[in-house]
């Protein structure tokens, strides 16, 4: 694998470098239905959103769902959004700047909570795999979070530092796995969160991958 001693971004994929978030409206007002929930917009949606998902679900419900509701709506939710993310696809630029962060002799990886086995033909498929020296999905029960999921990613890695690598993401957690690991973060409002969430985590917050990026070469530099 070699080692890196320049700045390393780990990726997210849904809602990051995919962009898949009328797949997941849908998928969720689809595992809402199955209880009588009324739908959720999108607007709604990045206001309430968190992880663990079943806390998310208590913020709708009023309390949290059952073992037998979750796994339900949990199932619906999959089975939707497997049928329907075939219409989603790459963030606006993401192949340029995949290409210009590796073509500069920085790494880059991918560490998804969508599942491993899913996403590694998906990433494929798109044809950018070989931008990442890792790619990494959930494995184990979904609706977690991803913090001990990015202590395994990055010990995997060879000749990473953690000071000199941002994570990249849509979401809150994305930003306390990083801080979990001793990593910067950048989030992005494209996904599941809208801005004043991801503002009140702490960490800078832009509306373009092209800022992210950006803004990740600073952080690292700065580190």
């Amino acid at each position: 694998m070699g080692t890196h001693t320049d700045a390393h971004i780990v990726w997210d994929w849904n809602g990051t470098l995919f962009h898949d978030v009328d797949a997941v409206i849908g998928a969720t007002n689809a595992a809402f239905g199955e209880l009588g929930l009324e739908p959720i917009t999108l607007e709604r949606y990045r206001e309430l959103y968190c992880v663990p998902v079943p806390r998310f679900y208590e913020r709708l419900m009023g309390r949290l769902p059952s073992e037998a509701e979750w796994e339900l709506m949990d199932a619906t939710f999959h089975r939707y959004y497997t049928e329907h993310r075939v219409r989603c696809g790459l963030a606006e630029g993401v192949t340029e700047l995949l290409a210009g962060w590796a073509s500069a002799g920085r790494s880059q990886s991918i560490l998804s909570m969508y599942g491993h086995e899913d996403l590694v033909p998906l990433v494929r498929d798109f044809g950018i795999e070989a931008h990442f020296i890792r790619v990494d999905g959930r494995t184990g029960p979904s609706g977690g979070s991803k913090a001990e999921h990015m202590v395994r990613h990055l010990g995997a890695l060879t000749g990473i530092d953690p000071e000199r690598t941002v994570v990249i993401g849509d979401a809150a957690d994305d930003a306390l796995a990083a801080r979990h690991v001793g990593a910067r973060a950048v989030l992005y409002t494209g996904g599941s969160h809208g801005r004043a969430s991801l503002e009140a985590v702490g960490v800078p917050v832009v509306d373009s991958l092209q800022e992210a990026v950006a803004e990740a070469e600073r952080l690292a530099a700065a580190a």
